[in-house]
Protein backbone atom coordinates (compact mmCIF):
# COMPACT_ATOMS: atom_id res chain seq x y z
CA UNK A 1 0.00 0.00 0.00
CA UNK A 2 1.45 3.65 -0.65
CA UNK A 3 -0.18 7.06 0.60
CA UNK A 4 0.92 10.33 -1.12
CA UNK A 5 2.26 13.01 1.23
CA UNK A 6 2.02 16.69 0.74
CA UNK A 7 4.41 18.93 2.45
CA UNK A 8 3.40 22.15 4.41
CA UNK A 9 4.89 25.69 5.22
CA UNK A 10 8.51 25.72 5.44
CA UNK A 11 9.14 23.86 2.63
CA UNK A 12 9.10 27.15 0.24
CA UNK A 13 12.06 28.33 -1.65
CA UNK A 14 12.96 30.38 -4.17
CA UNK A 15 13.53 28.67 -7.30
CA UNK A 16 10.85 26.16 -7.17
CA UNK A 17 8.89 24.66 -9.76
CA UNK A 18 11.38 26.86 -12.44
CA UNK A 19 12.71 23.88 -13.57
CA UNK A 20 9.70 21.60 -13.71
CA UNK A 21 7.83 24.50 -15.79
CA UNK A 22 10.57 24.30 -18.51
CA UNK A 23 10.29 20.11 -18.41
CA UNK A 24 6.10 20.33 -18.04
CA UNK A 25 3.68 22.08 -20.18
CA UNK A 26 1.27 20.63 -17.25
CA UNK A 27 2.91 22.28 -15.03
CA UNK A 28 3.47 26.01 -16.56
CA UNK A 29 -0.27 25.58 -16.96
CA UNK A 30 -0.80 24.80 -13.05
CA UNK A 31 1.03 28.14 -12.20
CA UNK A 32 -0.73 30.03 -14.56
CA UNK A 33 -4.10 28.76 -13.42
CA UNK A 34 -2.96 29.58 -9.32
CA UNK A 35 -1.85 33.20 -10.77
CA UNK A 36 -4.73 33.45 -12.62
CA UNK A 37 -7.26 33.01 -9.37
CA UNK A 38 -5.00 34.91 -6.93
CA UNK A 39 -4.91 37.81 -9.29
CA UNK A 40 -0.61 38.08 -8.58
CA UNK A 41 2.48 36.47 -10.42
CA UNK A 42 2.66 33.98 -7.49
CA UNK A 43 4.87 32.05 -10.08
CA UNK A 44 7.38 34.47 -11.17
CA UNK A 45 7.84 35.43 -7.22
CA UNK A 46 8.31 31.30 -6.50
CA UNK A 47 10.66 31.74 -9.47
CA UNK A 48 12.96 34.88 -8.71
CA UNK A 49 11.66 35.96 -4.80
CA UNK A 50 12.92 37.77 -3.23
CA UNK A 51 13.08 35.59 -0.15
CA UNK A 52 11.31 37.66 2.48
CA UNK A 53 8.08 38.03 -0.02
CA UNK A 54 8.10 34.56 -0.81
CA UNK A 55 8.34 33.35 3.36
CA UNK A 56 5.00 35.68 4.31
CA UNK A 57 2.47 33.49 4.93
CA UNK A 58 -0.28 34.26 2.27
CA UNK A 59 2.03 33.52 -0.29
CA UNK A 60 4.39 30.95 1.32
CA UNK A 61 0.83 28.89 1.71
CA UNK A 62 -0.25 28.94 -2.17
CA UNK A 63 3.02 28.69 -3.42
CA UNK A 64 3.90 25.30 -1.94
CA UNK A 65 0.40 24.02 -2.77
CA UNK A 66 1.13 25.15 -5.99
CA UNK A 67 4.52 23.58 -6.68
CA UNK A 68 2.99 20.03 -4.74
CA UNK A 69 -0.18 20.08 -7.20
CA UNK A 70 1.90 20.67 -10.10
CA UNK A 71 4.11 17.82 -9.77
CA UNK A 72 0.59 15.80 -8.59
CA UNK A 73 -0.47 16.93 -12.04
CA UNK A 74 2.31 16.21 -13.92
CA UNK A 75 2.43 12.58 -12.58
CA UNK A 76 -1.05 11.68 -13.78
CA UNK A 77 -1.47 13.66 -16.49
CA UNK A 78 2.16 13.41 -18.37
CA UNK A 79 3.46 10.27 -16.74
CA UNK A 80 -0.50 8.57 -16.91
CA UNK A 81 -0.68 7.59 -12.96
CA UNK A 82 -4.59 7.13 -11.56
CA UNK A 83 -4.34 8.42 -8.42
CA UNK A 84 -7.06 5.41 -6.90
CA UNK A 85 -4.64 2.86 -8.55
CA UNK A 86 -1.33 4.65 -7.15
CA UNK A 87 -2.54 5.34 -3.42
CA UNK A 88 -4.56 4.35 -1.11
CA UNK A 89 -4.63 7.25 1.07
CA UNK A 90 -3.30 10.85 0.96
CA UNK A 91 -2.19 13.36 3.57
CA UNK A 92 -1.23 16.78 4.09
CA UNK A 93 0.83 18.41 6.70
CA UNK A 94 -1.43 21.74 7.90
CA UNK A 95 -1.66 23.71 4.47
CA UNK A 96 -0.51 20.36 3.60
CA UNK A 97 -3.77 19.14 3.26
CA UNK A 98 -5.53 21.54 0.75
CA UNK A 99 -2.73 20.17 -1.43
CA UNK A 100 -3.72 16.74 -0.52
CA UNK A 101 -7.88 17.21 -1.36
CA UNK A 102 -7.00 18.82 -4.20
CA UNK A 103 -5.24 16.42 -5.80
CA UNK A 104 -7.79 14.05 -4.57
CA UNK A 105 -10.40 16.45 -6.60
CA UNK A 106 -11.93 17.70 -3.50
CA UNK A 107 -11.49 20.86 -4.15
CA UNK A 108 -10.59 22.56 -7.92
CA UNK A 109 -7.32 24.15 -8.07
CA UNK A 110 -8.73 27.96 -8.16
CA UNK A 111 -10.41 27.23 -4.97
CA UNK A 112 -7.80 26.06 -3.35
CA UNK A 113 -5.23 28.82 -4.57
CA UNK A 114 -8.19 31.33 -3.06
CA UNK A 115 -8.50 29.04 -0.04
CA UNK A 116 -4.99 29.30 1.07
CA UNK A 117 -4.62 32.84 0.22
CA UNK A 118 -7.44 33.89 2.50
CA UNK A 119 -5.99 31.16 5.22
CA UNK A 120 -2.30 32.87 5.37
CA UNK A 121 -3.90 36.10 5.23
CA UNK A 122 -6.08 35.35 8.01
CA UNK A 123 -3.02 33.41 10.21
CA UNK A 124 -1.01 36.58 9.83
CA UNK A 125 -3.62 39.05 10.62
CA UNK A 126 -5.09 36.75 13.91
CA UNK A 127 -2.39 38.08 15.65
CA UNK A 128 -0.21 41.38 15.60
CA UNK A 129 3.57 40.40 15.09
CA UNK A 130 5.59 40.10 18.09
CA UNK A 131 2.51 38.54 20.05
CA UNK A 132 3.33 35.29 18.84
CA UNK A 133 5.71 32.57 18.39
CA UNK A 134 6.76 29.30 18.02
CA UNK A 135 9.81 26.54 18.66
CA UNK A 136 11.01 23.35 17.83
CA UNK A 137 11.85 21.17 20.67
CA UNK A 138 14.71 18.62 19.69
CA UNK A 139 14.89 15.26 21.28
CA UNK A 140 11.70 15.34 23.27
CA UNK A 141 8.32 13.09 22.21
CA UNK A 142 4.69 14.66 22.88
CA UNK A 143 4.55 13.90 26.92
CA UNK A 144 7.55 15.56 27.17
CA UNK A 145 6.37 18.44 25.05
CA UNK A 146 3.33 18.74 26.89
CA UNK A 147 4.69 19.15 29.92
CA UNK A 148 7.10 21.88 29.13
CA UNK A 149 4.29 23.67 27.62
CA UNK A 150 2.74 23.45 30.43
CA UNK A 151 5.37 24.57 32.76
CA UNK A 152 5.82 27.75 30.34
CA UNK A 153 2.70 28.84 30.27
CA UNK A 154 2.38 30.88 33.40
CA UNK A 155 -1.35 31.49 32.85
CA UNK A 156 -0.44 32.38 28.60
CA UNK A 157 -0.74 30.32 25.75
CA UNK A 158 1.23 28.02 25.19
CA UNK A 159 0.80 24.18 23.66
CA UNK A 160 2.20 21.97 21.22
CA UNK A 161 1.54 22.64 17.78
CA UNK A 162 2.79 20.20 15.96
CA UNK A 163 3.46 16.30 17.02
CA UNK A 164 5.77 15.65 14.11
CA UNK A 165 7.90 12.57 14.68
CA UNK A 166 9.33 10.94 18.36
CA UNK A 167 12.51 13.60 18.45
CA UNK A 168 10.58 16.26 17.21
CA UNK A 169 7.54 18.66 18.46
CA UNK A 170 6.72 22.14 17.75
CA UNK A 171 5.31 24.51 20.68
CA UNK A 172 2.77 27.59 19.26
CA UNK A 173 1.82 30.43 21.66
CA UNK A 174 2.64 33.95 23.08
CA UNK A 175 6.43 35.01 22.74
CA UNK A 176 6.71 35.39 26.55
CA UNK A 177 5.67 31.80 27.13
CA UNK A 178 7.28 30.47 24.28
CA UNK A 179 11.10 31.86 25.55
CA UNK A 180 10.45 30.18 29.16
CA UNK A 181 10.16 27.40 27.00
CA UNK A 182 13.27 27.54 25.49
CA UNK A 183 14.91 28.14 28.80
CA UNK A 184 13.17 25.52 30.46
CA UNK A 185 13.45 22.92 27.68
CA UNK A 186 16.87 21.32 28.24
CA UNK A 187 16.75 21.55 32.04
CA UNK A 188 13.56 19.67 31.37
CA UNK A 189 14.79 16.97 29.33
CA UNK A 190 14.95 18.26 25.86
CA UNK A 191 17.91 17.74 23.65
CA UNK A 192 17.43 21.71 22.42
CA UNK A 193 15.02 24.17 21.80
CA UNK A 194 14.78 26.39 18.42
CA UNK A 195 12.86 29.42 18.31
CA UNK A 196 11.76 28.76 14.28
CA UNK A 197 11.14 31.73 11.89
CA UNK A 198 7.38 32.42 11.90
CA UNK A 199 5.39 35.35 11.54
CA UNK A 200 2.75 33.83 13.80
CA UNK A 201 1.94 31.68 16.18
CA UNK A 202 0.18 28.64 14.46
CA UNK A 203 -1.71 25.75 15.45
CA UNK A 204 -2.46 27.14 18.64
CA UNK A 205 -5.55 28.97 20.48
CA UNK A 206 -4.04 32.30 19.57
CA UNK A 207 -5.48 31.36 15.96
CA UNK A 208 -9.19 31.25 16.54
CA UNK A 209 -9.80 34.70 14.67
CA UNK A 210 -8.18 32.41 11.36
CA UNK A 211 -10.30 30.01 12.15
CA UNK A 212 -13.47 31.67 11.91
CA UNK A 213 -12.21 33.52 8.79
CA UNK A 214 -11.86 30.03 7.48
CA UNK A 215 -15.32 28.62 9.12
CA UNK A 216 -17.04 31.08 7.14
CA UNK A 217 -14.93 30.52 3.31
CA UNK A 218 -15.40 27.13 3.53
CA UNK A 219 -19.07 27.47 3.98
CA UNK A 220 -19.84 28.68 0.25
CA UNK A 221 -17.17 26.54 -1.84
CA UNK A 222 -18.21 23.15 -2.96
CA UNK A 223 -16.55 20.20 -1.46
CA UNK A 224 -16.03 16.93 -3.28
CA UNK A 225 -15.69 13.32 -2.20
CA UNK A 226 -12.02 12.71 -2.06
CA UNK A 227 -11.09 10.29 -4.40
CA UNK A 228 -9.04 8.54 -1.70
CA UNK A 229 -9.28 8.36 1.90
CA UNK A 230 -7.53 11.76 3.66
CA UNK A 231 -5.49 11.16 6.79
CA UNK A 232 -6.59 14.29 8.31
CA UNK A 233 -4.32 16.34 10.76
CA UNK A 234 -7.09 16.72 13.43
CA UNK A 235 -7.97 12.88 14.03
CA UNK A 236 -5.05 11.42 12.52
CA UNK A 237 -7.73 8.82 10.97
CA UNK A 238 -8.53 8.32 7.71
CA UNK A 239 -12.38 10.02 6.35
CA UNK A 240 -13.75 10.52 2.73
CA UNK A 241 -16.75 12.18 4.09
CA UNK A 242 -16.81 16.65 2.80
CA UNK A 243 -18.44 17.18 5.67
CA UNK A 244 -16.20 15.85 8.48
CA UNK A 245 -13.17 16.93 6.16
CA UNK A 246 -15.17 20.61 5.96
CA UNK A 247 -15.27 20.84 9.99
CA UNK A 248 -11.91 19.32 10.45
CA UNK A 249 -9.83 22.18 7.79
CA UNK A 250 -11.43 24.45 10.46
CA UNK A 251 -10.55 22.42 13.80
CA UNK A 252 -6.69 22.70 12.25
CA UNK A 253 -6.38 25.60 12.28
CA UNK A 254 -6.06 26.14 16.02
CA UNK A 255 -5.48 22.51 16.71
CA UNK A 256 -1.92 20.30 16.74
CA UNK A 257 -1.10 18.52 14.10
CA UNK A 258 -1.00 15.10 14.69
CA UNK A 259 1.72 13.73 12.14
CA UNK A 260 2.91 11.11 14.03
CA UNK A 261 0.24 9.63 14.49
CA UNK A 262 -1.06 9.88 10.84
CA UNK A 263 1.95 8.10 9.79
CA UNK A 264 2.23 5.48 12.73
CA UNK A 265 -1.50 4.52 12.10
CA UNK A 266 -0.96 4.60 8.09
CA UNK A 267 2.05 2.13 8.71
CA UNK A 268 -0.18 0.11 11.15
CA UNK A 269 -3.06 -0.69 8.52
CA UNK A 270 -0.47 -1.70 5.96
CA UNK A 271 0.90 1.67 4.37
CA UNK A 272 4.36 0.50 2.98
CA UNK A 273 5.29 3.35 0.47
CA UNK A 274 5.11 6.95 1.64
CA UNK A 275 5.77 9.75 -1.33
CA UNK A 276 6.21 13.21 -0.83
CA UNK A 277 5.17 15.47 -3.26
CA UNK A 278 7.25 18.63 -3.56
CA UNK A 279 9.56 18.31 -0.88
CA UNK A 280 11.93 16.63 1.12
CA UNK A 281 10.60 17.59 4.52
CA UNK A 282 8.35 14.83 5.86
CA UNK A 283 10.38 11.92 4.28
CA UNK A 284 12.78 12.13 7.09
CA UNK A 285 9.67 12.22 10.03
CA UNK A 286 8.31 9.52 8.68
CA UNK A 287 11.88 7.30 8.28
CA UNK A 288 11.93 8.37 12.02
CA UNK A 289 8.37 7.58 12.61
CA UNK A 290 8.32 4.36 10.70
CA UNK A 291 11.74 3.36 10.01
CA UNK A 292 11.24 0.29 7.48
CA UNK A 293 8.78 2.36 5.04
CA UNK A 294 9.81 3.03 1.91
CA UNK A 295 10.04 6.92 1.56
CA UNK A 296 10.07 8.84 -2.33
CA UNK A 297 10.65 12.11 -2.24
CA UNK A 298 9.40 13.93 -6.03
CA UNK A 299 10.78 17.11 -6.56
CA UNK A 300 12.47 17.21 -10.09
CA UNK A 301 10.97 16.43 -12.95
CA UNK A 302 13.27 13.56 -13.02
CA UNK A 303 11.63 12.08 -10.38
CA UNK A 304 8.29 12.13 -11.28
CA UNK A 305 9.18 10.22 -14.56
CA UNK A 306 11.31 7.73 -12.13
CA UNK A 307 8.11 7.21 -10.20
CA UNK A 308 5.79 7.18 -12.63
CA UNK A 309 7.97 4.51 -14.55
CA UNK A 310 7.36 2.49 -11.19
CA UNK A 311 3.61 2.52 -10.88
CA UNK A 312 1.97 3.42 -13.87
Amino acid sequence: MRAFLFPGQGSQVVGMGATLAEASRTARETFNEVDEALGQNLFRLMRDGPDEELRLTENAQPAIMANAVAIFRALTKDGGVDLTKAAQFVAGHSLGEYSALCAAGSFDLRTTAKLLKLRGQAMQAAVPVGIGAMAALLGADLALAQKIAEAAAEGEVCTVANDNDPSQVVLSGHKDAIDRAITLAKEMGAKRAIALPVSAPFHCPLMQPAAEAMRDALSYVVLEEPAVPLYTNVTAKPTRDPDTIRNQLVEQVTGMVRWRESIANMAAGGVEEFVELGGKVLGPMVKRIAPDAKVTSVVTIEDIEALAKEIA
